[in-house]
């Protein structure tokens, strides 16, 4: 057991000699969630919108990385070091312009094919959809970390291109609700303990004199 946690702080030391502070880190590797790009109309993305323009797909892209974000945002505060409130508070300020145009055009598309007063109302059943389909418990570590990575990476993003952010990691954020384990870890068990095979415990294999094994009875 000593062996094991030595080795897992010594994982972690180098973890913080990277480029990431240690202290950021929830796993001592990074999950693989199967991170790509992604096309803003694959259903991976969120709630549907049939009839939608490709304008209106990026919007839906971007919505839904916004919303992800934010509920990182509400659910990860646990870890002070993921810094998930002021850095999405900050994605907030400098993509201010891009995320208002996308909100703008997704409300415009329910106006569109719903009309005026059922579109305002099927805009705001999107978005309560889109924000509960972010919600997770079982996975909240790898998820937590894997917003933690895209808001940083959003605050370094130049503005007018979040979208572009959004196409290339959100597979990888909609991929980060399935619950993941730290895969050095996960093949150690400290319940798998090999018990030594325990010898005969017959009299005639026993020297009753001297009370030990005789060789014809001893284990191979």
């Amino acid at each position: 057991m000593y062996r094991f946690k030595a080795a897992a702080f010594a994982a972690a030391a180098l973890l913080g000699a990277g480029g990431a502070p240690a202290g950021a880190q929830l796993f001592l590797s990074q999950p693989d969630f199967r991170p790509g790009p992604i096309e803003p109309s694959d259903p991976l993305v969120g709630v549907p919108l049939p009839g939608a323009t490709p304008a209106e797909y990026r919007a839906s892209l971007l919505w839904n990385l916004r919303a992800g974000l934010n509920v990182a945002a509400l659910s990860c505060q646990f870890s002070p070091y993921l810094r998930a409130v002021p850095n999405y508070n900050g994605i907030l300020a400098h993509h201010a312009t891009e995320l208002a145009a996308a909100y703008t055009t997704l409300n415009n598309y329910f106006k569109r094919v719903q009309g005026p007063v059922k579109g305002q109302k099927a805009f705001d059943d999107y978005s309560t959809v889109t924000y509960n389909n972010w919600s997770t418990l079982q996975a909240q570590m790898g998820f937590c970390q894997t917003a933690s990575n895209i808001e940083k990476s959003a605050l370094a993003t130049p503005k007018g291109e979040l979208y572009t952010l959004a196409r290339m990691r959100m597979r990888e954020l909609r991929n980060s609700l399935v619950p993941a384990y730290e895969a050095n870890l996960v093949r150690f068990n400290p319940y798998a303990i090999r018990i030594p095979a325990i010898p005969p415990m017959r009299a005639d294999c026993w020297d009753k004199k001297r009370d030990f094994l005789l060789a014809r009875c001893a284990l191979g």
